[in-house]
Formats: structure tokens, C-alpha cells, sequence
């Protein structure tokens, strides 16, 4: 029995747990939304993840499964990982029968494993197995993406080679409000927001959410030598750090504004004329989305997928790259001071890091996603 043509097309997306996961997929939602106003989408996650408040806010349905976290030595959770497999394979195929899934985009993490395996499981009719469709947002594909490529209909990307075979390179996913963002136009209105004279020079310093420790001493500890250059410094240092800060002698060098945590990410974009950031997949495609040029610090824990994720900006000369253990006051005092203040390099830097952006990705990841369905859905007629 075919189905009728005019039900919506359902989109089951996996990529919950941290935000380089949650992000993209919401990006990719809103993409499906735009490209086709009555498209269904379900977003599977776990109790444990951030998707838990995202994705309700963003007004899209949820369904939890059993999180699959795959550790990395011997232990507990090791010798109950088959078991926890078995019930988040169980619970995604629940899941995909009940909204009639047509096609599964999964962006790796601990729910996407188990979702690949739901979705193209051998013991599933023809009708029941829902293709899939991958997008790998590192340099250096994780477990769960190399295990669900082997048996994917498309495999996306946001660089190249990214050690899964069959590879299309569409870049990373990021949500509309940044994509479409003009910072030149947005610039004086962004700079008053935060204080800072229209024609100030403005240094952006952010770790990710929460902060990076060895990021903000670095900075913080170069706060009299970047005044004493004519640099404003707007300092995102995470909610649990503090910075200990310099007095501004008389209160007559440019403002270092502190902060917690930065809500308009936009507004801050448009304030700066540098970065200094980590390198997750979501931060460069963020800052290289809006053309910002950045000193990239790869965390220094992991497979090094944070260094492979800045190269491919820094040898198109939209950024400069520095070993957490070497980003020091003195580094920070020399070369980001000569950065700020090399006008000619700085808009260097800045084209090159436009040229580095990929702002249509979500919208081609959702085109993939339709297209996948809507020939699975003639297939079945």
C-alpha cells in the first residue's frame, strides 16, 4: 500500500548531547522549515544533554532515548554498553515508526550511533528502514559517524577529508541569525551596546560557554599593554571564572569589558575586528560565517580535531593558529597588539576569513534531507 503523496515528509534529526551536536541540527531544522513549511521534524536526545532546553526553545518536538557514551578504558559502563545499544536501538525504532520517519540526519554523538543502527537495521522490513544521511562537522570523523557512513545514503561535511569515504563538502550548519549577519552595517549599533567608541579598535575573547581558564589569564594578564595600544577588549570568561583586571590608569585607556557569558554572540561579532577563541567545529564556522578573523587555541585534550578544524582558515590566511601552552601575556602583548594595530594584515585577515565561510550550509544539508526522502517516499509507491 503506497502512502499518500500529500503527508508531510518527517525529518528525524540525532544530534543531541553537546552544543558542536545540538547547534547544527536546529540550524538544519530551521533550513527544512524555511525550504518546506510542512515538513515534520523529531529530534532525538537524551536526559543528559543540552537539547533537553535547546530544542524545546527553538520549538521542535523531542524524544529521549538511553545515551550511548562509549568509554575509552575499561570499566562499568564498558561492560553495559551492548545492553545500553540494545534499549537506544529499541527506543529509536519506536520512535521512527511513530512519526513515520523518512529519513534519518545524524551529526555524530551519543545519539547518533544507536539512531544509524535503528534506522538501517537488517531485521527491519524495506518499509521500516529509513535512510540515512550523515554530516561530520570535524576534521577527524568520531566513532559514531565512521560506523554510520559505512551504510549511509549521503555523507556530508564540513572540510574535507575528514576520514570517511564518499565525502560531500558543504560546510557547518549555523543558525540563520549568524549566516545572515552584516557586521559592517551592524557595526556602530554593536560597539554602542557595548560601550565602545564607533571608531575603537575592538579585540573579541571567548572559550566556548563555559569559559577557558588558560585563555582568560593569558588575556587578562596583557589588559595594560592592549589599553596602552588603543584596544577595547570585550572578554566573555565563562559564568564560574573571574578575571583579575589592571586599574586603567585615571580611567583614560580604551574599556575592557568582562562578562560571564555573551547572549548576542551577533552583537559581539559585529563589535570585533579580531578574535581569540578555541577551535571547535562550531566556533570556526561561526567566525569564519561572518568574516571574523581569529587566533584560533585548539584545546589541548582530545584527538587534536580542534587544530584540524582551524587549519584549513589559517592556510587561507584568515587566522593564526597558537598552542594553548604558548598562548602567554607576551604573545598576546606582541603579536595580537601587532595584529590589531597592522591595519593592512588585519584586512587581509578579514577577507580571507570571508572567503573561508560557508553560510549556506544548513540549507544544503536540509536539500540533501528532503531530496533523500522524497525519493525513498516514490520508492515505496
Amino acid at each position: 500500500m503506497s502512502e499518500p503523496s500529500d503527508q508531510a515528509i518527517s525529518v528525524v534529526l540525532a544530534g543531541g548531547g553537546t552544543a558542536g551536536h545540538v547547534e547544527p541540527a536546529m540550524a538544519v531544522a530551521d533550513a527544512l522549515r524555511a525550504l518546506d513549511p510542512n515538513v515534520r521534524i523529531t529530534a532525538l536526545g537524551t536526559a543528559r544533554g543540552l537539547e533537553t532546553r535547546l530544542v524545546p526553545e527553538r520549538g521542535y518536538d523531542l524524544e529521549l532515548i538511553t545515551p550511548v557514551p562509549l568509554p575509552r578504558k575499561p570499566s562499568g559502563d564498558l561492560a553495559r554498553l551492548p545492553l545500553r545499544v540494545r534499549t537506544a536501538i529499541r527506543q529509536t525504532r519506536a520512535v521512527l515508526a511513530d512519526v513515520d520517519a523518512d529519513v534519518v540526519v545524524g551529526f555524530g554523538g551519543y545519539v547518533a550511533l544507536p539512531a544509524y543502527l535503528a534506522a538501517r537495521g537488517s531485521k527491519l522490513t524495506r518499509r521500516r528502514r529509513v535512510p540515512v544521511v550523515i554530516h561530520e562537522a570535524n576534521a577527524s570523523a568520531g566513532l559514531a559517524n565512521r560506523v554510520g557512513a559505512l551504510s549511509a545514503r549521503r555523507v556530508l561535511s564540513a572540510v574535507p577529508d575528514p576520514g570517511l569515504r564518499r565525502v560531500e563538502v558543504v560546510g557547518m550548519p549555523v543558525r540563520e541569525a549568524i549566516t545572515s549577519l552584516d557586521r559592517a552595517a551592524l557595526r556602530q549599533a554593536a560597539r554602542a551596546h557595548f560601550g565602545f567608541a564607533e571608531d575603537a579598535r575592538v579585540l573579541l575573547v571567548f572559550g566556548g560557554s563555559q569559559g577557558a581558564q588558560s585563555i582568560n589569564r593569558a588575556v587578562s594578564a596583557a589588559a595594560d599593554e592592549l589599553g596602552a595600544a588603543g584596544i577595547s577588549v570585550l572578554h566573555a570568561h565563562g559564568p564560574k571564572n573571574t578575571l583579575d583586571l589592571p586599574e586603567s590608569p585615571g580611567g583614560q585607556r580604551p574599556p575592557y569589558r568582562a562578562v560571564p557569558y555573551l547572549d548576542r554572540m551577533d552583537l559581539a561579532y559585529a563589535a570585533a575586528d579580531l578574535a581569540i577563541c578555541r577551535s571547535g567545529a562550531m566556533t570556526v564556522a561561526e567566525v569564519t560565517a561572518v568574516g571574523l578573523p581569529a587566533v584560533y587555541v585548539p584545546l589541548p585534550i582530545g584527538n587534536g580535531e580542534q587544530r584540524l578544524n582551524a587549519q584549513p582558515v589559517v592556510a587561507a590566511g584568515g587566522g593564526i593558529l597558537v598552542d594553548d601552552a604558548d598562548l602567554s601575556p607576551q604573545f598576546v602583548a606582541d603579536t595580537v597588539v601587532g595584529l590589531l594595530t597592522d591595519d593592512t594584515r588585519l584586512a587581509q585577515m578579514t577577507a580571507a576569513a570571508s572567503l573561508s565561510g560557508h553560510r549556506d550550509a544548513a540549507r544544503r544539508v536540509a536539500q540533501v534531507a528532503l531530496d533523500v526522502a522524497r525519493d525513498r517516499r516514490k520508492k515505496l509507491q
